[in-house]
């Protein structure tokens, strides 16, 4: 019964926050567009970059660009954090409106080989930093620490588990009473490429989910799911929707507080996401030539079980010699000096070895003639 008057209660808040939602996307259509995108120039005799892309890392970068501009004055960088598809869509350029063109994107689901071979400036992808996608979720009066087995959270995300006091969730939790309350999952409407870390993992883990959806940035999930833009508007979601789990970077779960699920990892424990069982995850993987490595479902007793990295996405060549020049100066001091700032905000340092290709590969970057 008292779960009951929750659920009616909160329901009604989804629905007025739903709403404004609405209308403050109907409101920000109808501005102007200076409101929508300030059109900033670049600073007398510097450069100015414009990026955009991923969400998961949005709040680093934000953090970078803003150190590394009040240290160099004649740089002026734009990140628009418009999800990993989004920006790979502006990066490759076509049939994109001039003021959202960009000099460098940013992916979780880096590019693949169809995507690359658009881009007639060729394509350099840099690892920059990586982190956990978590399970948060929201249960009123619920005091345990939420543990799920492998297959307890893909038949979550199936649609197949619909109650929280699913037998399968309970058998995890002994000792815990668990409510009797619908569960809505809460997942990424956009092209996403947490989404696609999270679809890596359930691909690799749950055959029914390899058999009806893969590994996709873009997913047609049950119709019981609940929608969000953005990994701020998944925890967002999950903040005010009593009985929803929603995956999202951890970094965006942690700043609102959200409750996170621990998970079976490959060798059957339950582990947490934290900095030591993300850096055991990410040691696991042997970075190729290419940049470009998913850890679907990384081994080791304490790895933490979905985590990925995410990629800046470069051109070749740049025509105009000051910007390429730029370009390296601040990808340089990200994979340097930038990384201190990786911990403190909920990402992941990245590996001294990954650093190291990650700087080769920023050397290859060529200067066209100054225009």
């Amino acid at each position: 019964m008292r779960y009951d008057s929750v659920r009616s209660i909160t329901l009604k808040d989804v629905l007025l926050f739903m709403t404004v939602v609405v209308l403050l996307g109907s409101l920000q259509g109808c501005s102007s567009p200076d409101r929508e995108k300030p059109r900033a120039t670049a600073p007398p005799g510097g450069v100015l970059l414009r990026g955009a892309g991923a969400t998961f890392p949005s709040i680093l970068y934000k953090q970078w660009f803003a150190t590394y501009q009040n240290d160099h004055p004649k740089t002026s960088i734009i990140y628009d954090a418009v999800g990993s598809g989004e920006g790979i869509l502006r990066f490759i350029g076509s049939n994109i409106k001039d003021e959202d063109k960009v000099d460098f994107g940013a992916s979780d689901a880096a590019m693949n080989d169809d995507e690359i071979s658009l881009v007639p400036k060729g394509v350099v992808l840099l690892p920059m930093t990586a982190g956990s996608v978590v399970l948060a979720y929201n249960l009123p009066d619920f005091k345990g620490d939420l543990k799920l087995s492998r297959k307890a959270y893909a038949a979550i995300f199936l649609g197949e588990i619909k109650n929280w006091n699913d037998p399968l969730i309970a058998k995890t939790n002994p000792g815990v009473k668990l409510p009797k309350l619908t569960i809505n999952t809460v997942v990424r409407q956009d092209r996403s490429g947490t989404t696609y870390a999270f679809t890596k993992h359930l691909d690799a883990i749950d055959e029914k989910w390899h058999s009806r959806y893969g590994a996709e940035i873009l997913v047609a999930w049950p119709d019981n799911a609940m929608r969000a833009k953005g990994n701020e508007g998944v925890a967002g979601l999950i903040k005010h929707a009593a009985g929803s789990i929603g995956y999202v970077s951890y970094e965006f779960a942690h700043q609102l507080g959200l409750k996170l699920a621990t998970l079976e990892n490959r060798e059957g424990k339950f582990v947490a996401p934290t900095e030591q069982s993300c850096t055991a995850a990410l040691a696991t993987a042997e970075m190729p030539e290419n940049l470009r490595v998913f850890i679907a479902d990384p081994v080791g007793p304490e790895s933490y079980p979905i985590v990925t990295f995410s990629w800046i996405l470069l051109y070749k060549d740049y025509e105009d010699a000051a910007k390429a020049k730029t370009i390296r100066d601040l990808f340089q001091w990200c994979l340097q000096d930038g990384q201190k700032y990786a911990a403190q905000l909920g990402y992941v340092r990245l590996p001294a070895n990954v650093i190291a290709k990650a700087l080769s590969a920023l050397n290859t970057i060529s200067e066209g003639e100054k225009r």
